[in-house]
């Protein structure tokens, strides 16, 4: 595939507004690349999350080992247009670097599998079944590679190497922690503030769960090599009606990220079991939900992958890719769940700047990001 093409694939990807919708668009333009070789055995699935919104299962190639590639194609709001120097989804060339929202995070990763892959395609040289998996909704809360994970799409997999930006494509993150969002709600019994003994103090209850929550997941004390302890914050809270009131309400918010050494289970057991406690005491009603709660993702930085990996970077790039940890958490969080037991690493072009106004990549990265994902999917087969 010459440049020019790549260019405006990836041009055309950055054009469409994502911001946490209309993936679909996506999903069918990257369909429409693929459609023209199905006559070389190509198959092509769309998943619908929702209206407007569709994962993209595309499998090239043949044999039983599954080689995965995977990227998300929806972006974060660009925020205040006025810190933009240019209009953030009209894809913009400057000094090099192709300027958008969702150049680094990650739709230049995302582009240049799917570039990768076509370019296999055109030369007639697949190297063995390979299974792309683009995903909806990653930036806020990963559901759609949830989906894929539940409907058993990645259960074949035998390695799985997502896109995202790893500081231009000189890491390897191999390992990641989880997270678990929750949201607790306390209810009371409004009354006077003369005469509290009339009423149920929902902040106080709450404010008891905050202070034991907090002190029992600190005895979770396990500390992972690469990183490091399980952290805990309320990062949210509110509540009552006004200054004279026993407050009949209140509710807070918490973000936990987690390890390998502790599932999310573990957590929703501290969690759940110290509800129950306070609610078996008069007067108390506090529940709790979860939102899209994610597994922290194990590995291992000598894994044949990375190895493999290293040794593609050093040929392509000239230099050696460092093994890394994240923490945040990604669409990997949701892959582990998948029956197959393989890595899962995260390695892609992009720079610093996702999530900021004139996000931006290198185009010498992304076509290097491009033969790179060639070569190394050509070595993974043995060819």
């Amino acid at each position: 595939m010459d440049q020019a093409h790549a260019e405006e694939i990836l041009k055309k990807v950055i054009a469409i507004p994502t911001v946490n919708d209309n993936e679909k668009e996506v999903a069918d333009y990257l369909a429409s690349l693929f459609a023209p070789y199905e006559d070389q055995g190509v198959t092509i699935e769309e998943l619908a999350y929702s209206p407007g919104r569709s994962n993209l299962i595309v499998t090239i190639g043949e044999g039983e080992t599954t080689l995965g590639f995977s990227g998300h194609q929806d972006v974060v709001d660009p925020g205040d247009l006025a810190d933009w120097d240019t209009d953030p989804f009209v894809p913009t060339i400057k000094e090099g670097r192709l300027i958008g929202r969702g150049a680094s995070d990650m739709k230049s990763g995302l582009a240049a599998v799917v570039c990768a892959m076509l370019a296999m395609l055109e030369e007639k040289k697949v190297p063995g079944k390979i299974k792309l998996i683009a995903t909806v909704g990653e930036e806020s809360g990963e559901y759609g590679a949830a989906q894929v994970t539940d409907a058993g799409l990645a259960d074949d997999l035998s390695a799985l190497v997502i896109a995202e930006p790893t500081d231009g494509m000189r890491q390897i993150c191999y390992t990641s922690k989880g997270v678990v969002d929750y949201h607790v709600t306390s209810k009371g019994i409004a009354a006077h503030s003369s005469r509290p003994h009339e009423g149920e103090d929902a902040i106080a209850h709450l404010l008891e769960f905050a202070n034991e929550v907090q002190a029992r997941l600190a005895r979770l004390d396990k500390k992972d090599p690469v990183l490091g302890k399980l952290t805990s914050l309320i990062t949210l809270i509110k509540g009552g009606e006004q200054i004279n009131s026993v407050p009949s309400q209140a509710e807070l918010s918490g973000n936990i990220r987690t390890i390998p050494g502790y599932t999310n289970q573990v957590i929703f057991d501290v969690i759940d079991g110290l509800i129950a406690e306070l609610n078996a005491k008069p007067g108390y009603q506090l529940s709790v939900d979860y939102i899209y709660p994610e597994e922290p993702m194990p590995g291992d930085a000598h894994s044949p992958l990375v190895q493999l990996l290293q040794k593609v970077g050093l040929e392509v790039f000239g230099h050696t890719l460092t093994p890394v940890g994240g923490t945040g958490a990604s669409d990997g969080s949701e892959f582990v769940r998948a029956k197959g037991d393989y890595p899962i690493v995260m390695v892609g072009p992009g720079s610093d700047s996702q999530h900021q106004p004139n996000e931006w990549v290198s185009l010498a990265a992304y076509h290097q990001a491009i033969a790179f994902y060639q070569q190394f999917a050509n070595e993974f087969f043995g060819k």
